[in-house]
């Protein structure tokens, strides 16, 4: 991890690698670096902390060649540093990469000829391509030879002065994408740095090897056969990428709600014929009918929007039974599936490696899988047996907040098909549908009506260091959700919790060091959540109430959130969440949108 940028071509290459690699700075890193080369040397610069670091760096190294590979780290093997960023060079051999070499050790230990100055995996695996590399041997053989040996996930480009004529890339695990222009070649791990230089793209597979040349690319394996290339259309438009006006991306990503839900919504909710119709699911309604078992994977907030969700598919769908895992810790059970499952695999990125790595585990056990992503074209996208793009559109910030929502709408959209299938009358599930369609506009409300209230209440609160959210049944994932969020951008400690658990132990943490939310619905559990509520207050809490209910709660801060949706109600009440995250981390003076420590799309264990 974290970012690639690499090109080739007729320009000067260090005005796309510095551009890229800006791009993909929202993935979060600690260190950056490129490389230009010629067959008379290379300019070799890197630097810790941010690319403006490295700019600056570039201003007084003037490179004019027109090849080069350029990085941005997220530290795995040593801390960040100067001697730890990428790219890393081993005699002739200039190499950046993502993922983690498992038996860069052994590998270590081998290459006695080589004298390491960094702590990384990455320098040993330039230095065993360099082993492999002489007057006779191509550069493409040596990183073939060198990856055969490799135990691990990674995305490469290599360069050599050698051979400034070309690019190697490879795959396993970790992204790749290359960009065809008009006799320029590109390179990127995300497609976001592709964007405005061209529209054309080669997303690599696992286990592919790429020969990158401005006027073409060549594609083979790890056995050194050639295979063809499938060249795709890049859908991002530059204006998803910027912020618009917004003083952060966070905030953008926040109010555009809205309009992205209902690009996830379009097309697939008829109020009038009171259907819902997903296409890409690659089952019949026969197949649809039969499934008895829904099993949902995801992490991080993924994992929330899954757990939310899950909620969801047991109040629409009779006997169906629903069982939500983290992929990070599911891929290391022994665990059963029962006949008739359907796996929900969910990533925004749809390149997280634990998911990833679920997947594949499921497919081999012939289960069916259904992917619910947002990046189209990534590597779960391609792997599952179907599913649906939620058309969020990009998410530049490192919280993710427009990709839940759409996530839990889509998997709500799952149920509703799955019920008509099995012969639901449009009665039972015509609210649910009422209410997906009304959603959009009543997020819309929430952040046009609540904002200045939100950031009032978050600048009162910023000053804490810990934090504790409850709710009950369908608020208890959004509980989840809310502390997460905020712990990831504020550093605040916080922690979610089912409202019911709190006297099981959690209750314990609860003095002046802590504030507390609560997420109340008016409905057949608010009297069980003001119980809650009244345990923590009796030890003396400081309590923020978010809530749909006009009734007396007891509580430092109410915040009340008038909407008329019921079933739907906790997704609104998390976009008040997300609003008080943002505005408490604005009063603490942190980076909104690139966190400390944290990296967008997490394609290592």
């Amino acid at each position: 991890m974290c970012g690639i940028v690499g090109c080739i071509g007729n320009k000067e290459a260090m005005s796309y690698l510095i551009s890229g690699l800006h791009r993909l700075e929202y993935r979060g890193y600690d260190s950056a670096g490129v490389v230009t080369v010629n067959d008379k040397g290379a300019t070799l610069l890197r630097a810790k902390g941010k690319v403006a670091e490295l700019e600056y760096l570039t201003s007084k190294n003037i490179s004019k060649d027109i090849v080069g590979i350029g990085h941005t780290r997220w530290a795995t093997h040593g801390e960040p540093s100067e001697l730890n960023a990428h790219p890393h060079k081993a005699g002739d051999i200039y190499l950046v990469h993502n993922g983690i070499i498992e038996n860069y050790k052994e590998l270590r230990s081998e290459l006695k000829k080589h004298k390491f100055s960094s702590q990384t995996d990455t320098e040993v695996l330039a230095a065993l391509i360099d082993s492999f590399y002489s007057d006779d041997t191509e550069l493409v053989d040596a990183v073939t030879q060198a990856l055969q040996l490799t135990v691990g996930t990674y995305g490469i480009a290599v360069v050599s002065v050698r051979n400034p004529e070309e690019i190697v890339v490879a795959r396993a695990g970790s992204p790749l994408i290359i960009g065809i222009g008009s006799d320029e070649t590109y390179i990127a791990s995300d497609a976001s740095a592709l964007i405005g230089y061209t529209t054309q793209a080669i997303y690599l597979n696992d286990g592919e090897i790429a020969i990158c040349r401005r006027d073409g690319v060549k594609l083979r394996n790890l056995a050194a056969q050639p295979i063809s290339a499938r060249v795709e259309t890049i859908e991002i438009d530059m204006q998803a990428i910027q912020k618009q006006g917004y003083d952060h991306f966070l905030l953008k990503e926040i109010c555009e709600q809205p309009q992205t839900l209902r690009s996830t919504l379009s097309g697939r909710v008829n109020v009038e014929d009171c259907l819902v119709k997903l296409g890409g699911l690659n089952l019949t309604t026969e197949e649809l009918k039969n499934i008895e078992h829904v099993t949902i994977i995801g992490c991080g907030t993924a994992y929330y929007a899954g757990l939310l969700g899950s909620y969801y598919l047991e109040q629409l769908v009779d006997g169906l039974t629903v069982d939500v895992a983290m992929a990070s810790e599911l891929r290391y059970r022994s665990f059963h599936l029962p006949k008739n499952t359907v796996a929900l695999v969910i990533s925004q990125s749809g390149e997280t490696a634990d998911t990833l790595a679920c997947l594949r585990e499921l497919k081999q056990r012939g289960v069916k899988t259904l992917g619910i992503i947002n990046a189209v074209g990534s590597t779960i996208a391609r792997e599952v047996d179907g599913g649906v793009y939620v058309h969020a559109g990009p998410e530049i910030s490192v919280a993710s907040t427009k990709a839940f929502t759409s996530q839990a709408v889509t998997i709500t959209m799952f149920g509703v098909q799955v019920a008509q299938a099995k012969g639901a009358r449009a009665k039972d599930v015509s609210k649910f549908i009422e209410e997906l369609d009304r959603l959009p506009s009543e997020i819309e409300s929430v952040i046009t009506k609540y904002k200045e209230r939100v950031a009032a209440i978050a600048k009162r609160y910023a000053h804490y260091e810990h934090a504790i959210f409850f709710g009950r049944d369908t608020l208890y994932p959004v509980a989840l959700e809310g502390a997460l969020k905020l712990k990831e951008i504020s550093y605040i400690q916080a922690e979610g919790f089912a409202a019911g658990e709190l006297k099981h132990g959690p209750i314990a943490l609860v003095d002046n060091a802590f504030f507390e939310v609560a997420l109340i619905l008016d409905n057949w559990l608010f009297d069980k959540s003001l119980s809650a509520l009244a345990e923590v207050n009796a030890r003396g809490g400081h309590i923020i109430a978010i809530t749909n209910s006009k009734k007396e709660i007891d509580a430092e801060e109410v915040l009340f959130i008038d909407t008329e949706l019921d079933l739907l109600a906790p997704i609104v009440l998390n976009i008040a969440q997300q609003l008080f995250a943002y505005y408490v981390t604005l009063a603490k003076g942190y980076d909104v949108d690139q966190p400390r420590n944290l990296a967008k799309s997490v394609t290592v264990e």
